[in-house]
């Protein structure tokens, strides 16, 4: 891992106007081992891989916001699967997309059918736009199924829920207002990692809490097992098949970087000011530097 000597020699040659963030980039380079190893098994031979948790206990978040970051643990080697807004039923699967578990008018807040179909969308890492061609989305195009729901209609709450949502009394919620619904994950695949939101409940059922919250394998047994649905944009930005294994964790909103699971929606838009604009692309340059570093290092040194 490249230590804070790399970093002090990239600061060297920077522009003055970037200085400022210097102590952001240390700190990047001290704790920037903390969430990445090797473990064994999986394709892609030697390719990094997410932390294997030692633990699966639930993560409870602090209440004080200056606390240190939460970890939620890593569900690894899960099988995912394909879906989209607007899908219709088939044989296979039976329920419609036009709604989800928590909104009856999915697709007329999304602004139409999230077409999964290749050749009608819009894949472009330069805009960061994952997206049907024919509309502009009104909301995330990263966005996941999870085979939980926390509410039984939107005035009561799973008898359950408020004991295995590790952040369900720091939300507070109202009776039957969701405390899952838009919650950000993190999804790791073939040496690329992605961010979206937990938006419907699936594949298959919505009651396997000892998976989602806990340290189970999913319950169900169809499409392998399946454990996560993944929207279009998430298949074209990882490059992911359905079917394919992925790794996923839950994170809080404040771990989530700007990328093109921001792009659409009602997230904050990044800022506009050009010297911050700035500032934000040459930090993620580096750290892009760092990562390619950290690639290059043989096990015994990670």
């Amino acid at each position: 891992m490249m230590g804070t000597g790399f970093f002090h020699s990239v600061l060297s040659t920077m522009p003055g106007c970037f200085k400022a963030i210097a102590p952001i980039l240390l700190l990047l380079a001290a704790g920037a081992k903390a969430d990445i190893t090797l473990p064994s098994g999986g394709s892609g031979g030697a390719s990094p891989r997410v932390v294997v948790p030692t633990s699966s206990r639930a993560i409870t978040p602090s209440r004080n916001p200056q606390a240190s970051r939460v970890l939620y643990p890593w569900k690894t080697y899960v099988t995912s699967t394909i879906f989209w807004i607007g899908e219709k039923p088939t044989k296979n699967n039976p329920t419609p997309n036009c709604m989800s578990s928590w909104d009856t008018q999915w697709s007329i807040h999304f602004g139409g059918y999230d077409d999964p179909e290749p050749e009608n969308r819009i894949a472009n890492f330069t805009t960061g736009e994952f997206r049907p061609k024919n509309f502009i989305p009104k909301l995330n195009t990263f966005y996941v199924a999870l085979p939980y729901n926390d509410v039984i209609n939107h005035q009561v709450h799973k008898p359950e829920a408020s004991k295995v949502i590790p952040w369900f009394s720091h939300v507070n919620p109202q009776p039957g207002e969701s405390v899952c619904k838009g919650k950000w994950i993190q999804i790791y695949y073939s040496n690329r990692s992605c961010y979206a939101q937990w938006e419907d409940c699936g594949p298959w059922v919505t009651d396997d809490y000892e998976y989602v919250f806990g340290s189970k394998p999913p319950k169900t047994k169809q499409n392998g097992s399946a454990g996560i649905d993944v929207s279009p944009a998430i298949r074209d930005y990882m490059g992911l098949r359905s079917g394919e294994k992925v790794h996923w964790r839950f994170v809080d909103a404040s771990q989530v970087p700007y990328g093109p699971w921001k792009k659409f929606g009602s997230s904050p838009a990044p800022e506009t000011n050009a010297d911050l604009d700035a500032e934000r692309k040459y930090l993620e340059y580096l750290r892009k530097l760092r990562d390619e570093q950290y690639l290059k290092k043989p096990l015994s040194e990670i």
